[in-house]
């Protein structure tokens, strides 16, 4: 879209016609059909009905639906296919884009700059499926359970549910650790290339591969290979930061010898259990 274009759609959600210096607009990945930290994923029939139903919508913090935590508003949406990118269910990799806006003010400069600079980044939606299928089988989890566990493969299908049928979208907010791993602030260059962001992607990945490598040796010196697998395996669902954060908790508790192997693996594994998305 064009400044015209944009500002036309942004001023249908306005009381008066505001221009493009009274505005911050930016970009957000709301969600996906890739199989996401709860086992479950949106079907492409979902994100078509979300495309239209998130017009309108309005972004919060954490999901709590105070007026006050009221911060932007998506006035246009899109649904992006990367046809270079696999599901882990085999399909094109597909996301519903928003655009959103906020009004500028003295109050939200700060948000503005943390946007700006990616601490303020990640984002959950808010939303309900009637249908909630088991990929396999297609028993209607909602009714039902089935004897296929999320995450495992049966016959080269992974194990998962499929959301669908949805009957309402009410917010979007900015979290700490959204349930879908790709839906976040998206970044806008100006006139540079894809290279050198392939290049800082692959310096992080260097970087959580080495600090994962240094999660198991301490998870191994601290119990059974069994228990520094089940932590490895929840660690590889964790970004830099986060990884980061969780071997220095691990180095902690290595280092004082006082917390047992039983209560080391709970209270790790509870400080960075992902939180589930609000349905």
């Amino acid at each position: 879209m064009d400044k015209t274009e944009t500002l036309e759609k942004l001023n249908k959600f306005t009381r008066r016609e505001m221009n493009e210096d009274e505005v911050y607009i930016f970009d957000v990945i709301l969600c996906d059909n890739d199989i996401d930290r709860d086992g479950e994923r949106f079907s492409l029939n979902a994100l078509k009905t979300l495309e239209k139903l998130f017009v309108g919508k309005t972004g919060i913090f954490d999901h709590n639906p105070k007026c006050s935590g009221q911060t932007a508003r998506i006035f246009s949406t899109e649904l992006v296919t990367d046809n270079s990118k696999t599901t882990a269910a085999g399909e094109p990799y597909t996301y519903l884009k928003g655009s959103a806006y906020m009004v500028r003010t003295d109050e939200n400069l700060s948000l503005i700059r943390e946007i700006d600079g990616g601490i303020k980044k990640e984002v959950s939606i808010s939303c309900s499926a009637k249908s909630r299928k088991c990929s396999v089988c297609g028993a209607d989890l909602n009714r039902k359970g089935c004897p296929h566990t999320a995450g495992k493969t049966y016959n080269g299908k992974v194990a998962h549910a499929v959301l669908d049928d949805i009957t309402d979208a009410y917010e979007w907010s900015f979290v700490a650790v959204p349930a879908q791993v790709n839906a976040g602030v998206t970044k806008k260059f100006a006139g540079a290339g894809s290279e050198t962001s392939t290049k800082k992607d692959e310096l992080i990945e260097k970087l959580c591969a080495g600090v994962r490598a240094d999660i198991y040796r301490l998870c191994l010196s601290n119990g059974s290979d069994l228990y520094a697998k089940a932590l490895t395996a929840a660690a590889d669902k964790m970004d830099a930061e986060e990884l980061i954060a969780f071997k220095e908790l691990l180095e902690k508790e290595h280092k004082s010898g006082i917390v047992s192997q039983l209560e080391m693996k709970e209270s790790s594994l509870d400080e960075f259990r992902m939180e589930g998305k609000n349905k």
